[in-house]
């Protein structure tokens, strides 16, 4: 799943955004996999900004759908000419870091911003600014990394 928003009229000083969410089938070969016609416009969420908070709203049909598919539906093979039960599960979504903020409810302001890190990173405010800043401390606060669903721990270097 990918999620991601734009306005498309930056030039023209009028405030709109339009967000799409998009879904591929990861089940095919890789040459084909990320082509057009493999790429499902599942959502598009106009209005006068981004949805917030309230994008599980419009994610809620995709999310009915996707339980549905979790346990399974009767499905007719072609090629075996046969039904067979047919799953399905979301394997992981891609976006940006404020998506990742409005479809996971993490906020990604401040210093706790690195869901993964959480308060294992020591972020520094700038000095005139006050906003937070993690420039070059990421690998020296960061202890365990979160690889493929197992914590690994490392030293610090």
């Amino acid at each position: 799943m990918c999620a991601d928003g734009f306005s498309p009229f930056s030039q023209s000083g009028r405030s709109y955004s339009i967000w799409s969410v998009v879904v591929t089938p990861y089940n095919l070969s890789p040459d084909i996999c990320m082509t057009t016609p493999y790429m499902f416009l599942t959502c598009i969420i106009p209005g006068p900004s981004n949805p917030k908070n309230k994008i599980d709203v419009y994610l809620q049909l995709l999310i009915d759908e996707l339980r549905t598919l979790w346990d399974g539906v009767r499905t007719y093979d072609i090629s075996m000419r046969q039904n067979f039960l047919m799953r399905a599960a979301l394997m992981w979504k891609v976006n940006d870091f404020p998506a990742l903020g409005m479809l996971s409810g993490w906020s990604t302001h401040g210093v706790l911003s690195f869901p993964v890190c959480m308060d294992q990173l020591r972020a520094t405010h700038l000095k005139h600014g006050g906003k937070a800043s993690w420039f070059d401390c990421h690998l020296d606060s960061c202890l365990s990394i979160m690889c493929f669903g197992k914590t690994v721990v490392r030293e610090k270097w």
